[in-house]
């Protein structure tokens, strides 16, 4: 698996990407999205220089970074069950489905310091996925100022699997619109000064759209699904 090409490939079209919309591709993080791979295959996208993981289920998270340690910054992207919270919480840098106030209440307890939280938004408001709907997100967003170990840094959206490229657009485009709106807010623990969007299939759009994190499975490690 040549995940160095793969990462050049992925790059070059970050910059494309950047070049239309008048962005520094320096303000764009890829996210190695690892959970369908080796510990092997992780290492070798960090020895490609990537220096950001993603894992969606504690085992895959706690594996990894057992052997891979402190040296990539590790990123929580699935669904977190509250229950799994204590397990992980002392393992990861950012949480990227902050979608519920007693998944809150749990970090918050369970955390020993500022914990970097993306609050997850159904913007597709698709039934199959998870996340808080648009409309409901400044108040959940309002509601978190009562809990001093989570830090709002950003939103996240997973959109959907389409090749109806205007739909995309309008998903990334109205969560650019919230954070925007959240922002302008100024609440105290709530920078949101990150939006957490677009995939293998997708990313190059929504970087477009405004994107600074782009969570890379397949396109960059493969799958050994």
């Amino acid at each position: 698996m040549q995940v160095k090409v793969n990462l050049q490939e992925i790059r070059e079209k970050m910059k494309l990407a950047c070049e239309k919309v008048n962005r520094s591709v320096e303000d764009i993080t890829i996210i190695a999205v690892t959970k369908y791979v080796t510990i092997e295959r992780a290492k070798e996208a960090v020895d490609a220089g990537v220096t950001n993981l993603g894992e969606n289920r504690e085992e895959g998270l706690l594996a990894k970074r057992e052997v891979l340690m402190d040296e990539p910054v590790w990123h929580f992207i699935g669904s977190l069950q509250t229950r799994k919270v204590k397990s992980i919480i002392d393992h990861v840098d950012y949480i990227h489905s902050l979608d519920r106030l007693s998944l809150a209440k749990e970090i918050n307890k369970r955390a020993s310091k500022k914990i970097k939280c993306f609050v997850q938004v159904n913007v597709s408001q698709e039934e199959s996925k998870h996340g808080i709907a648009p409309e409901e997100t400044i108040d959940f967003i309002k509601s978190l100022d009562a809990f001093p170990n989570i830090e709002i840094v950003g939103l996240m959206t997973m959109a959907p699997f389409t090749d109806n490229e205007e739909f995309l657009r309008s998903c990334f485009r109205n969560l650019k619109a919230l954070q925007t709106e959240v922002q302008s807010l100024k609440i105290s623990n709530a920078p949101c000064t990150e939006l957490s969007m677009g995939m293998s299939n997708d990313y190059s759009i929504a970087i477009e759209e405004g994107a600074t994190m782009i969570r890379i499975g397949t396109a960059l490690v493969g799958s050994d699904k």
